[in-house]
C-alpha cells in the first residue's frame, strides 16, 4: 500500500480530512497535523514536517493543503529533493508528474472543491515521470 505523508493548516483541514476519508482504503496516510480548523497555525511548519519525511524516504509522496495552496508550495520547495506542485486541474497535475517528477502535491482548499481534489490526487498517483529530456531539466532544479 502506498504511503502519503499529509498535513494541512487550519484552512485546509476539512479538505485534508475529506481526502483521507475518500482514499483510506487504498492509501496509508501519515497525518502530521493540524488536527482542527479552529486554531490558527503556521502553514510553513506543516510543509517542513512533511517535506523532511518525504526527502528522507523518496518512496513516499507528500500532500499539503492550505487555503490557497501557494504558501505550502513555496515552503515545500525550499527543501532539497522536493518538487512540490500546486495542482488545480487533472491536466496540470499530470504535467507536474510527467515533466517535473513532482513528489509533493499541494492543494488550495479555498479554490479546489472535493471532487477536483480527489481527481487531482488520483492523477498524481497514477501518472509516472516521463524521463527523457525532462530528466536533465529536473536535475537542474
Amino acid at each position: 500500500m502506498k504511503t502519503i505523508i499529509i498535513a494541512s493548516d487550519h484552512a485546509g483541514f476539512y479538505l485534508k480530512k475529506a481526502i483521507i476519508n475518500k482514499f483510506s482504503k487504498k492509501i496509508n496516510f501519515k497525518d502530521l497535523g493540524t488536527d482542527n480548523s479552529i486554531k490558527s497555525v503556521n502553514y510553513p511548519d506543516y510543509a517542513h514536517k512533511v517535506c523532511l519525511k518525504v526527502a528522507k524516504n523518496n518512496l513516499n509522496i507528500g500532500l499539503l493543503v492550505c487555503g490557497s495552496g501557494m504558501g505550502m508550495t513555496m515552503a515545500a520547495n525550499k527543501h532539497k529533493n522536493i518538487r512540490a506542485a500546486l495542482c488545480y486541474s487533472v491536466k496540470n497535475t499530470k504535467l507536474s508528474r510527467l515533466h517535473n517528477d513532482a513528489n509533493v502535491i499541494t492543494l488550495g482548499s479555498r479554490f479546489t472543491n472535493n471532487k477536483t481534489a480527489f481527481n487531482c490526487l488520483n492523477a498524481f498517483l497514477t501518472t509516472k515521470f516521463e524521463g527523457g529530456r525532462h530528466k536533465k531539466r529536473v536535475k537542474k532544479i
